[in-house]
């Protein structure tokens, strides 16, 4: 007898272990998915109905929760803000004109006074002697300490400083260089300072600055550069202290002549992670910033798309790489920096931090100074009437109350979820109950231990029988492994019968 065809033959007739569990399981629909019969439209369709059941599931799907939260005191945000004029006129040098003045849209590139019909008289004599370069010999030039020298200086334009109704003053401003410039930032929380906080809410208890944009400072525009702004003001951007500012993109503007108020409400953002949403969660990788968030990620990125494409950086970057010089600027950083902002948005993409805050504003005006105390103003600070409505402004930042917004995703069905459904809604449709889990596991228990079993008999087979197309006698068939005397058909003593039940148990997959 070939006990190895013989065994062939009864391993085709023998239905599958996974087509005998899903006939005993309780699962009523694994039974239909998994029958004897070949493929068919309803063994199909009983498949999709299983898998749909589960569709929920992996759609990933999550809510968003949003709370108020009351706190007996709040951490007061970072407050930057630059002057829109970025260079002070009267601290222009002849040096400065020299490398710069084309840059700046002041002289053509034959170093000649541009457009000098639109040039005021007195401005015209200034430019005039400034821009004589007949045996000059320019001295070597730096846009960091340009921008340092002409930009406006804090001591000049802070005319008042409150916070929580005590004085503060220029020291408490930190000199920080954006796009804009020179600007700086209340409550930046570096060099050691402390974190301003405050304890109550609204009007009086934030931040109360009284402003000079010294609008007579302003550089003359004829013509239109990155560096040249039509517009008089500040620019201003709340943001935590863990976020540098982005103020050119994400600033907004308050003009001379009014007061300007900023009610404030803190938001606590809670992203979720792939696949349930699209934050980062993993470390920020760069050289510059140590906190990720979107502000860092751009500058990051812009910054590095710089040194690339024009070997400098601009001075609000961050690094060690040469700052460009004005020809670097007018030539390549600024078209490079424009495109990236403007028109490629494949480069700079920055996603969204799995934890951030943000500051909710709504702001309202008033006219400063009403016709009441105009006189008064311009006597206090020895100006004319028509100069406290052209350049003073005051802007009054406070948190609306002592809470914050919490903004949080959370996933809307977990596994847990699911295997609490399981006997609920899963049971409605699919007939499961929380003991089929327990027949799956203990499926799989037994598919593992036959497969075990099965890789020790052909072990054992490999070292006692070298010729594998010998006929077995009754001798070798009872020095098989157990598994094989279940498997192999033989011929045994009478004493000695096999367990072989017309309808598989776990017994014939197994030992």
């Amino acid at each position: 007898m070939d006990l190895k065809a013989d065994s062939e033959d009864m391993d085709y007739k023998r239905p599958a272990p996974i087509e005998v569990f899903a006939s005993r399981s309780t699962l009523h629909g694994i039974s239909h998915m998994f029958t004897y019969e070949r493929m068919c439209i309803k063994r199909s369709l009983w498949i999709l109905f299983f898998l749909g059941s589960l569709g929920f599931y992996f759609q990933y799907p999550h809510v968003t929760k949003l709370d108020e939260v009351a706190a007996p005191m709040m951490v007061f945000p970072s407050v930057t803000f630059c002057n829109l004029n970025s260079f002070r006129f009267s601290r222009v040098t002849r040096n400065d004109l020299y490398h710069a003045g084309e840059l700046l849209a002041l002289l053509n590139g034959r170093y000649e006074i541009r457009d000098p019909h639109l040039v005021e008289e007195n401005v015209l004599q200034i430019l005039k002697e400034r821009a004589d370069f007949d045996n000059y010999k320019p001295r070597p030039f730096n846009m960091r300490e340009f921008y340092d020298r002409t930009g406006h200086d804090i001591k000049d334009m802070l005319l008042s400083c409150y916070y929580r109704g005590m004085e503060c003053s220029a020291e408490d401003f930190k000199v920080i260089f954006t796009r804009y410039g020179k600007c700086y930032t209340f409550n930046s929380g570096q060099d050691g300072r402390p974190l301003m906080v405050t304890m109550k809410g609204g009007m009086g208890n934030g931040l109360e600055l009284m402003l000079d944009i010294q609008q007579d400072e302003y550089l003359p525009v004829w013509g239109e550069t990155d560096e040249t702004s039509f517009e008089a003001g500040i620019k201003v951007q709340i943001h935590t202290q863990d976020e540098p500012p982005f103020i050119d993109q994400l600033g907004f503007g308050v003009a001379p002549g009014f007061q300007t108020f900023v009610s404030c409400q803190e938001q606590r953002l809670t992203y979720l992670p792939p696949p349930w949403g699209d934050c980062k969660a993993t470390p920020m990788d760069s050289d510059f910033f140590s906190t990720y968030s979107i502000t860092a990620c751009r500058i990051d990125c812009e910054t590095r798309y710089l040194v690339e494409n024009c070997n400098c950086r601009m001075v609000h970057m961050p690094g060690d790489a040469p700052y460009c010089t004005p020809e670097q600027y007018k030539e390549c950083a600024d078209p490079a920096l424009d495109f990236l902002v403007e028109r490629d948005n494949d480069y700079c993409v920055c996603e969204t931090p799995c934890n951030m805050t943000r500051y909710g504003k709504e702001m309202s005006f008033v006219k400063i100074p009403s016709k009441a105390s105009a006189k008064y103003l311009a006597k206090k600070f020895n100006k004319t009437e028509q100069y406290i409505a052209d350049n003073i402004l005051v802007l009054d930042i406070y948190f609306e109350a002592l809470n914050y917004e919490t903004i949080e995703q959370k996933k809307a069905y977990e596994l847990a979820g699911l295997l609490g459904d399981i006997g609920g809604q899963m049971g409605l449709f699919i007939g499961a109950s929380i003991l089929t889990i327990l027949e799956l596991f203990d499926y799989l228990y037994e598919v593992i231990k036959f497969k075990l079993c099965r890789c020790a008999k052909k072990k054992h087979k490999g070292r006692n029988n070298n010729d594998r197309g010998a006929v077995l006698s009754l001798d070798d068939v009872k020095r098989h492994a157990p598994c094989e005397n279940l498997r192999t058909p033989s011929t045994y003593p009478g004493n000695m019968l096999p367990h072989h039940p017309g309808q598989g148990n776990f017994e014939d997959f197994t030992c």
